[in-house]
């Protein structure tokens, strides 16, 4: 089985979006704020959305079953306050939810949390919980710089993230670090935020204790964990210098990465410098990066390619595939077992 760990709506019905300009310009004008009543999106849009995008990509390149969650440039938690945000993030989620139950053995929901910068973290268990007992869903995205591009919170080592790591390790969910959209002129969204903020998200917890203190949580690292693998002796020298443990001991238990990254010799360097079991297979499909690359003929995230021709073993593909995110996603495997796979 091929599972894609990182997945978003990127192709919601229109109706979305427009109903997001509207809460966008009541936040502006301080008129009244649209009613989450008044967005209608029936099955049959959903249906279209998938059915001729991501699923239809999904079966062309041979994945069976992908972690589906909102539009990652969408969550834009730096707009209103966590009114607007918990708002926003439960009309999201229930889309998402609703892809899960339409197709149940291609998409599995995992939720937007509704941050606010300034905002205790705690104040997102209520939806948490939610999604988790309503919905099944299997993990959260969780944005360590709700302030978009300006970092005006706490790093994720510090005790104000708190009381949202006890409810992810209550419901045994991972969190898949990803920061939204940059409002930051100096950081392009998709091309710095992004990447500048698995990075950072990485050194926070290099440089802490953070996993002492939360044992079994779980985080998970896209597009490729931004600069890391590719710097690793860095990091190994910083953990050294800073007197932490060896990085195998120190963080691999607990953090993992994902493989979007869009070309053939990155790919081999992350299989060859993060461990085999820290890997989860990921295309962020009709994403970020939707062109063809000119070298290849290939989209650049058909990223089932590069790991194939990796000259992997059929042990290391199956754990990159598959068996790593069987265990990392433990609602996942109930997910499947339920499904009979």
């Amino acid at each position: 089985m091929i599972i894609d760990c990182h997945g978003h709506f990127t192709t919601a019905p229109k109706a979305l979006e427009q109903w997001r300009a509207r809460q966008i310009a009541a936040v502006a004008d301080g008129t009244p704020m649209p009613r989450a009543s008044e967005l209608r999106i029936g099955d049959d849009e959903i249906r279209e959305a998938i059915e001729s995008n991501q699923l239809r990509m999904m079966r062309q390149r041979g994945h069976d079953l992908t972690i589906f969650s909102p539009r990652a440039i969408f969550m834009a938690h730096h707009i209103g306050d966590f009114a607007v945000s918990s708002t926003w993030a439960a009309i999201c989620n229930e889309l998402c939810h609703r892809v899960s139950l339409l197709f149940p053995d291609h998409f599995v929901p995992a939720a937007m949390l509704p941050q606010s910068p300034g905002v205790d973290p705690g104040t997102c268990a209520a939806e948490l919980r939610r999604c988790v007992e309503q919905h099944g869903n299997v993990a959260v995205n969780l944005n360590p710089d709700p302030s978009g591009g300006h970092w005006t919170s706490p790093p994720l080592s510090d005790r104000h993230w708190y009381p949202l790591y006890e409810k992810l390790v209550e419901y045994d969910v991972p969190a898949m670090i990803h920061v939204s959209q940059s409002c930051n002129a100096c950081f392009h969204t998709t091309g710095a935020h992004y990447l500048n903020g698995d990075t950072t998200a990485f050194m926070q917890c290099l440089d802490s204790d953070l996993f002492r203190d939360f044992p079994t949580l779980r985080f998970v690292i896209p597009h490729g964990g931004g600069a890391v693998p590719y710097h690793w002796g860095r990091f190994r020298g910083l953990a050294q210098a800073l007197q932490k443990p060896r990085l195998q001991e120190h963080l691999l238990k607990n953090i993992f990465f994902d493989t979007c990254v869009y070309h053939q010799a990155g790919i081999d360097l992350l299989t060859q410098v993060i461990p085999i079991d820290n890997l989860l297979f990921a295309s962020e499909m009709i994403g970020a990066v939707r062109g063809i690359d000119p070298d290849t003929g290939h989209h650049f995230d058909d990223t089932r390619r590069y790991i194939d021709a990796g000259g992997l073993s059929p042990q290391a593909r199956h754990q990159i595939f598959e068996g790593n995110a069987r265990r990392v996603y433990p609602r996942l495997d109930a997910y499947l077992k339920a499904r009979g796979r």
